[in-house]
């Protein structure tokens, strides 16, 4: 078949589908009033009393999670972009340490999932000054073969 047979709007078609990409972006590489932490840094701040909070959904922190962490949902209704309305979602900050200052690592599953992205920045607009964003989150830990329950 030549490429000249094929229709010329399907070829501009599927050439837009690969223009264009993900349809979902991936959350930014950084993310102001957080540090951004590896899986090392995560089982340093783990061992020193860091809590370790995973906001993926329960049935995924079910499946497997960082062993200790704790599940406190982040659920997601607001656009996946850094302009998020945090009205739409339900996150319950009553569950982060009474401490602002206390260290508190947050994860979901990975650069492409929200979650964690948002739920960070909640917690730094309601003041918490020590959060570690855990960004490759549940996969890059996995991976590596690190102590997951």
């Amino acid at each position: 078949m030549r490429f000249a047979s094929i229709p010329r709007l399907i070829v501009a078609a599927l050439f837009g589908v690969l223009l264009a990409g993900p349809a979902i972006a991936d959350t930014p590489a950084s993310l102001a009033g957080t540090k951004l932490v590896s899986a090392d840094d995560v089982q340093k701040l783990q061992a020193s009393g860091a809590a370790v909070l995973d906001v993926r959904v329960a049935s995924e922190y079910a499946e497997g999670h960082i062993k200790g962490a704790v599940s406190v949902p982040y659920r997601e209704k607001s656009d996946k972009a850094v302009s998020f309305d945090a009205s739409q979602d339900e996150f319950n900050l009553a569950k982060l340490p009474p401490a602002k200052d206390a260290a508190i690592v947050i994860y979901c599953n990975g650069p492409e999932c929200w979650k964690s992205y948002k739920a960070s920045t909640l917690a730094v607009k309601a003041g918490y000054t020590n959060i570690n964003w855990y960004r490759e989150g549940f996969p890059n830990w996995k991976s590596k073969g690190l102590p997951s329950e």
